[in-house]
């Protein structure tokens, strides 16, 4: 699992049949300290998130596919939650 934010949505008149009825998000993974890490992908929505939403984003394929709902389905990211609040403890 990832800490992304959300950074668009993705619109698509032509989508595989099991995407049909579900929000498509563009996503930009995060390094703890906030900055971008990597680019920034497309990840099915599970929880209804929004653009500016920083979220937690799974990256395989089973996880995606069952999280939103849609086993057999070709899926390979999904957000699965929205972060309200990160606590970093210090290292002893």
């Amino acid at each position: 699992m990832l800490i992304a934010r959300v950074i668009g949505e993705v619109v698509s008149t032509q989508r595989h049949a099991s995407h049909n009825g579900q929000k498509t998000l563009l996503v930009q993974p995060l390094n703890l300290d906030g900055t971008d890490r990597g680019e920034a992908v497309v990840a099915m929505d599970a929880v209804d998130a929004g653009v500016g939403d920083r979220v937690l984003l799974v990256t395989e394929g089973f996880s995606a596919m069952t999280s939103v709902e849609r086993p057999n389905s070709p899926i390979d990211m999904a957000v699965v939650g929205v972060i309200d609040h990160i606590e970093l403890l210090e290292q002893v």
